[in-house]
């Protein structure tokens, strides 16, 4: 990438980054920690990497995202919105009643949605589905598998990959978001995943790891990947929970969080505003 497209992503992430944090704020409550962990990754996807038509969300030919990891659906959504899927303020009604926004991702409510995810593990196995129907269909587009890795204790994530792996099915990218911790603890307590580079090689996948902060890195990752014809293909993103916000970050129990709390009020507000900063100086205004 040049200068100039890095910066672009850089700005997008950035605005990806601020809509979340409105968005859960504006809620009072929200999976904030997955969230930020996967907005470099959604910038890379939605800015550059991606096949899709905002005119025409269901195009055929369009490359697909099943975002196996629910709860990060906010992120999502924000990405959604700034390419132009839907107005931006409908981000403020997010898990209200009778909203298009449900907290987690709903293909029949939500335009450029494309999997109903939420129930850990499942959206691997929806994820290889679509993706066996494209190439049974003769179809050449992809399917983006994003995963967490504390969804990696469901043991239906590894009936997914064996399937993917097995049936060479190179168009369905698992990607991993290796941000190491869970609900309740970092995922070395609770269930040690051990390595996960060695344990997707060893499931027949041709397998990369990057800083899952850094574009230019997951850009080169998703191009190198795509060029792989003969086996299945995975991204692992190491990332830290919370990525992007210091505070967040830094916040023991930053899984989900409520916003009623003055300190995180008051932190929440101030990254907002370093954001706004910072859009405002790409954006020259």
């Amino acid at each position: 990438m040049g200068n100039e497209e890095v910066e672009r992503l850089r700005l997008l992430a950035a605005e990806i980054r601020l809509d979340t944090l409105a968005m859960l704020k504006h809620r009072g409550y929200g999976h904030i920690g997955g969230s930020l962990s996967i907005v470099e990754l959604l910038a890379v996807l939605y800015g550059k990497q991606l096949k899709y038509d905002i005119q025409n969300p269901q195009w055929s030919d369009r490359d697909q995202v099943v975002l196996s990891k629910g709860h990060a659906g906010p992120a999502l959504y924000s990405a959604l919105a700034k390419v132009g899927f839907f107005d931006p303020e409908l981000l403020f009604s997010l898990n209200e009643g009778g909203t298009s926004l449900p907290s987690h991702p709903d293909r029949l409510k939500t335009p450029g949605i494309d999997a109903t995810t939420g129930s850990l593990g499942q959206g691997t196995s929806v994820g290889a589905g679509i993706a066996m129907g494209i190439k049974m269909d003769g179809q050449t587009n992809d399917v983006y598998l994003i995963v967490g890795d504390g969804e990696l204790n469901e043991g239906q994530c590894w009936e997914a990959f064996q399937f993917i792996a097995h049936f060479k099915l190179n168009h369905c990218m698992v990607i991993i978001d290796e941000n190491k911790k869970q609900l309740d603890g970092t995922t070395a307590e609770i269930l040690n995943p051990f390595d996960l580079v060695a344990k997707m090689r060893a499931f027949g996948f041709t397998t990369m790891k990057v800083k899952g902060d850094n574009l230019i890195e997951i850009d080169k990752a998703i191009t190198f990947l795509k060029g792989v014809t003969d086996r299945a293909v995975c991204l692992i993103l190491d990332t830290v929970k919370g990525q992007g916000v210091k505070y967040f970050e830094e916040l023991d129990a930053n899984h989900s969080v409520k916003f009623n709390q003055e300190e995180i009020k008051r932190e929440t507000a101030q990254a907002m505003t370093d954001l706004k900063v910072f859009i405002a100086e790409k954006k020259g205004v």
